[in-house]
């Protein structure tokens, strides 16, 4: 897949960018972060600009996550758990993404990119559960921001060890999750304390 995504990026540039992540948030089977720093280390020996590959990056995140809430809202949970198998979206997936957003709710939208597996459903379960969309674009346009920002930086300063790093992603990826899900978590537990701590106007 790796090699296939290099010949891409080679011979389509932005375009073919902007459409592998596009199908990646979607739910094809693409390594979206590695395509990411793949991307920024292309940045850095100058075959692509960085403020541009940014916005091409963005662009595709947010189209394919935009086709995920349209899909779940005209096609329903019905379309998911019969054709989900095929786009290696399994049932624990699922169950994973409805806790998730029983528990933090429409937030799950804006980490949902730094979860494999779970970024193809979150926006499919906002369009099934009829999420505003003004709402919807808040959160996970924003989080596509800083998703695209994080990975598309680490490929562009670490240049020629893009390739280290797609070893330790792939290796510590599921503890670095674990690590951020629990960061936020606390965070957003911390600030609702907070809030309830503070006298009513």
């Amino acid at each position: 897949m790796q090699h296939y995504l290099h010949h891409l990026i080679d011979h389509f540039g932005y375009v073919g960018i902007m459409i592998a992540l596009m199908l990646g948030i979607v739910g094809l089977p693409i390594p979206d972060e590695l395509l990411l720093i793949y991307t920024g280390y292309r940045v850095s020996t100058g075959a692509f600009s960085y403020p541009l590959a940014f916005l091409v990056c963005l662009f595709g995140a947010t189209t394919g996550i935009s086709l995920g809430y349209i899909l779940g809202i005209t096609l329903g949970l019905p379309f998911l758990h019969k054709f989900g198998p095929k786009l290696h979206i399994t049932e624990k997936r699922l169950q994973q993404t409805k806790t998730l957003f029983s528990k933090l709710g429409p937030a799950v939208l804006f980490i949902c990119y730094f979860i494999p597996g779970v970024r193809h459903l979150a926006a499919f379960w906002a369009g099934v559960n009829a999420y505003d969309w003004r709402k919807f674009a808040l959160f996970a346009y924003s989080g596509a921001v800083v998703w695209v920002a994080v990975f598309l930086t680490i490929g562009t300063y670490f240049e020629s060890r893009w390739m280290a790093f797609r070893q330790y992603i792939d290796a510590y990826r599921p503890f670095l999750f674990s690590v951020f899900l629990a960061v936020f978590i606390f965070t957003v537990f911390y600030w609702h304390a907070q809030q309830k701590q503070k006298p009513p106007d």
